[in-house]
């Protein structure tokens, strides 16, 4: 496998503009990554962001450096505005900007569901072939220009293994996978290990994530965390640190035949560079199987 790392990763410093998405190339390969995977662009003033990507992916054919994929936010079910089209050709356009990037795999959102107020027809099979429609408009444009899509376990609605797999197994299309982030069930109170077996013979890409874990009968321990679906606590850890079973987890994709990337994916405390690091050489040594 080959190691790559979110720029989400180093959020903190996009936001503060100490780091661009162009810049952040160019220090990705110095901390000895394969690759790079951006989050949605943040786009110069006087820039397209079609004009932005090419532009950083001239930058990594120069530094000599991958871009493993590219993730966007997405409500497949609400839409924008409460416009489900106007949202699946919004989309569509990313396809685009994935494309200018030469990326072969786009993940997008799938919803936090339906808001609180909708009191009926609200489940998960209830909303599943919304969904699945979605999804599949989107992969079958992204076909045609050699992008894959996927859907992470992300958003808590389409968290669980069992509702991603069935996502993916409703789309139906095979150019349609999975993104499994083997820290993200937590969110939603499945064990990691146990739902990396169910959705590793549909992996396409996948993060590498730890969380810090604390009961939710014990009193709230404040900033940096949040609560999973049943209540319990979590925080973003450094990998390794945390109570995910990295290597478990990476050795169940390796069984089941996925030798992509490993995008590392930081959302801790700790000060990002010095994080990502440590993430890193963790990573590595974990991966070793």
């Amino acid at each position: 496998m080959k190691f790559s790392v979110s720029s989400y990763s180093f959020q903190k410093y996009l936001n503060s503009g100490e780091y661009t998405h162009l810049s952040l190339v160019e220090k990705v390969k110095e901390m000895g990554f394969d690759a790079v995977e951006f989050t949605a662009l943040i786009v110069p003033d006087g820039k397209t962001e079609i004009e932005y990507a090419k532009e950083i992916r001239a930058e990594a054919e120069r530094v000599g450096i991958e871009i493993s994929s590219y993730t966007v936010g997405a409500d497949m079910l609400n839409g924008s505005d409460g416009d489900l089209d106007k949202e699946i050709e919004r989309i569509k356009a990313k396809v685009d900007v994935a494309e200018a990037l030469g990326v072969k795999l786009m993940r997008h959102d799938a919803t936090r569901g339906l808001p609180p107020t909708v009191k009926t027809k609200r489940g998960f099979n209830d909303l599943l072939p919304i969904l699945a429609e979605s999804y599949r408009n989107v992969t079958e444009y992204a076909s045609t220009l050699g992008v894959k899509t996927c859907v992470e376990n992300h958003g808590f609605f389409v968290q669980q293994s069992s509702r991603v797999e069935a996502l993916i197994n409703a789309v139906g299309h095979e150019n349609f996978g999975a993104l499994i982030d083997i820290g993200n069930f937590m969110c939603a109170d499945e064990e990691s290990a146990k739902a990396v077996g169910i959705l590793a013979p549909y992996a396409f890409h996948a993060h590498a994530k730890d969380f810090h874990f604390r009961d939710g009968s014990l009193d709230a321990p404040g900033e940096g965390w949040f609560k999973t679906l049943s209540g319990d606590y979590i925080r973003g850890a450094i990998l390794g640190h945390g109570v995910v079973r990295v290597r478990q987890c990476i050795e169940t994709l390796a069984r089941n035949g996925y030798d992509g990337y490993l995008a590392l994916e930081f959302e801790g405390m700790e000060d990002p560079l010095r994080a990502i690091a440590i993430s890193a050489s963790n990573l590595k040594r974990l991966a070793c199987i």
